[in-house]
């Protein structure tokens, strides 16, 4: 049964051509994936994109895996690489990196039910003011925060999947949070 199967496994049948073992792999890793490329997009169609993108280069390359990381961090290096090409794209036509739309934010930061109108305007609030101040961190830093904070990666997970040193990933991250604290520290709200 496939979903037995480790995912180290699972690739080497999905490279002996078993149809079924990369699905298993997908089916696993889509929403890690998905939520790595939005905290790197932030926006929902463009992170659904670079997912797909991630996998379908993923799978073009089961054969080049050769099991020197995990394949979890294989796949978190591929959607990272989609991520950083969309967003060069992007910066080449001169359109902003981070959209601000309403619909999106919407979407992904509901407020539970049982909050007082209050309390659910004073946590949105919040929630703008801690977006913004990771959207303004500079792209290496932000992906750090994304994948420590959001994605709940290990230091070494990410030093595999970014292919830095350990300590830059720790160095990185403390000025990440230190950058982030400034910017919240000088926002009207008690966001901290």
């Amino acid at each position: 049964m496939l979903t037995e199967k480790s995912d180290e496994q699972l690739v080497q049948l999905a490279v002996n051509e078993d149809p079924e073992a990369f699905g298993e792999i997908v089916k696993r890793w889509e929403r890690k994936i998905f939520a790595l490329c939005y905290g790197m997009l932030n926006r929902e169609d463009e992170a659904k994109d670079a997912a797909q993108d991630a996998f379908i280069a993923a799978y073009r390359n089961l054969s080049k895996f050769r099991g020197e990381a995990k394949v979890s961090s294989w796949l978190h290096r591929i959607a990272v690489n989609q991520c950083l090409t969309r967003k060069r794209r992007e910066k080449t036509r001169s359109e902003s990196f981070f959209d601000d739309s309403e619909s999106s934010e919407e979407k992904v930061f509901v407020a539970p039910a049982r909050l007082t109108p209050s309390r659910q305007t004073e946590q949105g609030e919040r929630i703008m003011a801690v977006r913004s101040a990771v959207s303004a961190l500079p792209p290496d830093l932000r992906q750090i925060v994304v994948m420590k904070e959001f994605e709940e990666m290990t230091f070494q997970e990410i030093s595999d999947v970014m292919e830095i040193p350990l300590s830059t990933v720790k160095s990185r991250l403390y000025t990440a949070l230190k950058q982030l604290r400034l910017r919240l520290e000088r926002t009207p709200l008690e966001v901290i």
